[in-house]
This record gives C-alpha cells, structure tokens and sequence, in this order.
C-alpha cells in the first residue's frame, strides 16, 4: 500500500501536466541518450584506470539510461528521479571539487557543472511535483487527490 502511494502521482492542472511531459520527453531523450554508451559497458565505461567501483558505474549508467526512459513513459518517477539526482550530485562535486571547473564552461569543449546542476533541478522538480497527468504512474497508481 505504502508503495502504491509512493509513486501515486498529485493532480495537476492539464496545463502543468503538458509541460512536466515536454521536460520529462526531452530530458529522458538526452539522459538516455548519455547513457546509451554506459549501458554498453555498464561496469566499465569509465575506463580500467578509473577509480571508482565498477557497480557504481553500473548504476549511474543504470540511472542514465533506465531514469531517461522511465521519464520519458512517467513510469516509477520518484525512484527514476531520485537515482538520475544522485548521479547529477556526484557529477557536480566531480566537476566543482575535483576537477575545480567553473560553472559555466569558458570555453567550447571545456567542462563545467552547469548541465549537471540544471538536471538534478529537473530531478528536484519530478520528485516534487511528479509526472503530471500524461505517465503510466497516473494509470496505473491512479492520482492523490
């Protein structure tokens, strides 16, 4: 039961509902699409230098890809969101505090934070305000009222 209200989403107006669709639509895309090459070597992709642990890779390879496309349907949002936002912390503090890059890059093909910061904003507003009308969540788990 408690599951079932989890993912239960909140009844919006129809206008509120059509714009988290285009945000999650084309957010989705572009997770899925950064992730489509971490899923093809989901406990590696980071090379077999990298220090971080290949079932961390995997499930931020996992958040990429599976998150993109459980937006993009509005399916199990709240956990799709909450994994695509810890990825997103760990790029932030991977790209401000290791590597000291600017949040704005300076230059064509230097790296910043900013895309990191505006997707777990995007996360921030899926986990608050849900999918919206148009997401399997609504059809199966129905609307909190």
């Amino acid at each position: 039961m408690f599951m079932k209200e989890l993912f239960k989403p909140t009844r919006l107006p129809m206008s509120t509902s059509t714009g988290l669709f285009l945000v999650r639509l084309i957010a989705g895309l572009a997770f899925m699409y950064h992730g489509y090459g971490k899923i093809q070597n989901p406990m590696g992709w980071m090379g077999p230098d990298a220090t971080i642990p290949g079932v961390f890779q995997l499930l931020a390879a996992l958040a990429e890809f599976g998150g993109g496309l459980a937006w993009i349907v509005g399916f199990l949002t709240p956990l799709a969101s909450l994994g695509i936002a810890i990825t997103m912390g760990v790029a932030i503090y991977f790209h401000a505090a290791i590597l000291g890059d600017p949040f704005v890059a300076s230059a064509a093909g230097s790296g910043s934070y900013e895309p990191a910061l505006l997707y777990l904003s995007i996360a921030f507003l899926f986990l608050f305000a849900g999918p919206g009308k148009f997401s399997l969540d609504r059809l199966i788990f129905g609307e909190k009222n």
